[in-house]
């Protein structure tokens, strides 16, 4: 059975902490050069082989000691507050266009693009470790591809409309302080437990 709260605290968790990402703006940037849903097809099929990676390392987590499982989590999440925190604004990175609009070229630039560059990113190793900590891989799996599908969405139709009214080093703060409590809490209960 899927638990919505867990579903919804992943999806809040990762869709902050992957829209100041590099991929976000590279599907801005395939978006605008491309039919969307092409490019949305592609993205998308990457990012759930992304989260079943990530949520099936995160379920074997789960087998150690919780106390030792929690302190992990927490540490790893300190970690990843820490990188978005000290990150500096990332450049676009050079995107390869296809030859021609079809769906498969299109598409398949999307799914390599997003496969590549996102394989142990900060969102991967954090989607692993909310699987680990609430030791429900449906529920985490869904929160976390439906954000990355957001922000895929986000990124490829409306992208340039949301960087202009929200400010990127806003979204990277709000993401790091959900970490860091994320973080905290699991170190408390590795104490506590």
């Amino acid at each position: 059975m899927i638990s919505i709260s867990v579903t919804a605290l992943v999806f809040g968790v990762v869709f902050l902490a992957e829209l100041p990402d590099k991929t976000a703006l590279a599907g801005l940037v395939l978006g605008t050069r491309y039919r969307a849903s092409y490019v949305f097809a592609g993205v998308a099929a990457a990012f759930t082989v992304h989260v079943v990676l990530a949520v099936a390392a995160g379920s074997v987590l789960t087998l150690l000691p919780q106390p030792l499982v929690h302190a992990l989590t927490g540490v790893l999440f300190l970690a990843g507050a820490a990188m978005l925190l000290l990150k500096g604004g990332e450049d676009e990175e050079e995107v390869k266009q296809p030859e021609n609009q079809s769906f498969w070229k299109v598409s398949g630039a999307g799914f390599m693009l997003i496969l590549v560059a996102e394989f142990g990113d900060l969102t991967q190793i954090m989607t692993a470790n909310l699987a680990a900590r609430y030791d429900d891989p449906l529920s985490v799996g869904l929160g976390a591809v439906l954000a990355l599908w957001a922000v895929a969405g986000l990124g490829i139709v409306g992208g340039k409309a949301l960087m202009k009214r929200v400010p990127l080093a806003l979204i990277t703060k709000i993401a790091a302080l959900l970490m860091l409590g994320l973080g905290v809490w699991s170190l408390y209960e590795a104490i506590a437990g």
